[in-house]
């Protein structure tokens, strides 16, 4: 049954990926689109950290973690995300719901781990108009749409050292297709322009940890680590359309593909800078853990000469995030509730975007449980996470959101066949 389960995930996450619009920010407008959660539900809700790791579950972020495991995990999340869009005179709501991650971890031998899956890693998903007024009352009116995104196939390792040091590392091959179009039409025309967009993207990146976790003392033990995401540097396939088309109709009237050999832009170099993150923490072995974790970027070296936007500068850009977990009592046989796993934080970030200079920042609280299922170590884990990015200065949008996030995270011994003596 189990593996019939697996099997139907794994045909949903290759339509899924391909097919899904991961957000439905306006701000998935500008860069690659809004960098999705890398991390499974169980470190969302600790505010995104990634610094913990233990015998039983995926840690996507930290490949170092893999070489903790005990036993062959698989992990599958999905989550549903409302937002409430506001402006300075208009609100509206939507929501989206993603397959956010499929991954496998095995440990090879008790020092060694390997873990392989995929996910997305970019979305884009918006629709927004902007309207001017002409001196001779006339509307001037621009529509701008995109979609697409970019996913992720990775392959990590790692490899314990001693008790209290190990290392690890990822490579990421990223792939995907975003579309942008951008029509404008006036009150007093007939026809309207359009430009349309498309770049084939993909790229090789390599992510590294290193974790060390030494006892401070009998009870609890001191957790820090450092991970490099290194600079991803990715190759885009371009090409453009412009043309015109019937206000009345809305059907194309004449449009003519763009000779972006002729101008040098028809493949181009897209460079996202190396982000690197530090995290602190401390716990006591099975009953709880608190750690903060502080990430910067370079964002200012990010290039993308195809899609350029005049009203956004890209600056360093930061993350803090603060979460933990409580077990009343892990190994409890007379109550399953004590056994249950809560988690929470939360997670401030400068993004780096400063449009129309405005700096876009993201603030959200996350929290959750691990419900164990019967009495195996396999895991059914449910968070919420409650934020708002953005602003209603300068003409922008201010952007509240509210995601809903399930993960299934389940060990080998689903999959062992009965046996009859």
């Amino acid at each position: 049954m189990i593996n019939k389960i697996l099997i139907a995930i794994v045909l949903l996450t290759s339509v899924g990926l391909s097919a899904q619009n991961g957000t439905a920010s306006p701000y998935s407008y500008f860069g690659l689109g809004d960098i999705r959660t890398v991390g499974t539900v169980d470190n969302q809700m600790m505010g995104g950290i990634s610094m913990y790791a233990d015998s039983i579950h995926i840690n996507l972020k930290n490949p170092a973690a893999y070489s903790k495991l005990a036993i062959t995990t698989y992990s599958a999340g999905i989550s549903q995300k409302q937002f409430s869009f506001r402006s300075a005179d208009d609100k509206q709501s939507t929501s989206v719901t993603n397959l956010d991650y499929l991954a496998i971890g095995v440990p090879l031998s008790d020092k060694f781990g390997l873990g392989f899956g995929l996910m997305p890693y970019t979305s884009v998903g918006y629709n927004f108009n902007i309207s001017n007024t002409n001196p001779d009352d006339s509307v001037i009116l621009n529509e701008y749409t995109g979609d697409g995104g970019l996913n992720r196939v990775y392959l990590s390792v790692g490899y314990e050292f001693s008790d209290v040091l190990s290392v690890g590392a990822t490579l990421n091959y990223n792939f995907g297709t975003i579309n942008n179009s951008r029509v404008q039409s006036s009150s007093d025309a007939q026809y309207g322009t359009l430009d349309r967009r498309e770049s084939q993207i993909q790229g090789y990146d390599f992510n590294y940890s290193l974790n060390y976790t030494p006892k401070i003392s009998e009870k609890y033990t001191l957790y820090t680590s450092i991970g490099v995401d290194t600079q991803l540097n990715l190759n885009a396939e371009n090409a453009q359309s412009i043309g015109s088309f019937s206000r009345v109709t809305g059907q194309d009237i004449e449009v003519f593909d763009v000779d972006l050999n002729a101008q040098g832009r028809k493949f181009a170099d897209v460079r996202v800078p190396t982000k690197t993150t530090l995290g602190l923490g401390i716990g006591e072995n099975l009953k709880w853990f608190l750690g903060a974790e502080y990430g910067f970027q370079k964002l200012s070296d990010y290039k993308n000469d195809f899609f350029n936007v005049d009203n956004i500068e890209y600056k360093d850009a930061s993350t803090f995030a603060i979460g933990g977990f409580y077990i009343p009592e892990y190994a409890s046989f007379t109550s399953y509730w004590k056994r249950i796993v809560y988690r929470g934080g939360l997670k401030v970030a400068n993004t780096g975007m400063q449009i129309n200079n405005q700096d876009i920042n993201d603030f959200g609280i996350t929290f959750g449980t691990g419900l164990p299922l019967g009495r195996s170590f396999s895991n059914l884990n449910i968070g919420f996470e409650i934020g708002k990015r953005g602003t209603i200065d300068a003409d922008l949008i201010k952007e509240n959101y509210f995601k809903i996030n399930v993960g299934l995270s389940l060990n080998d011994k689903w999959f062992h066949k009965r046996k009859i003596n």
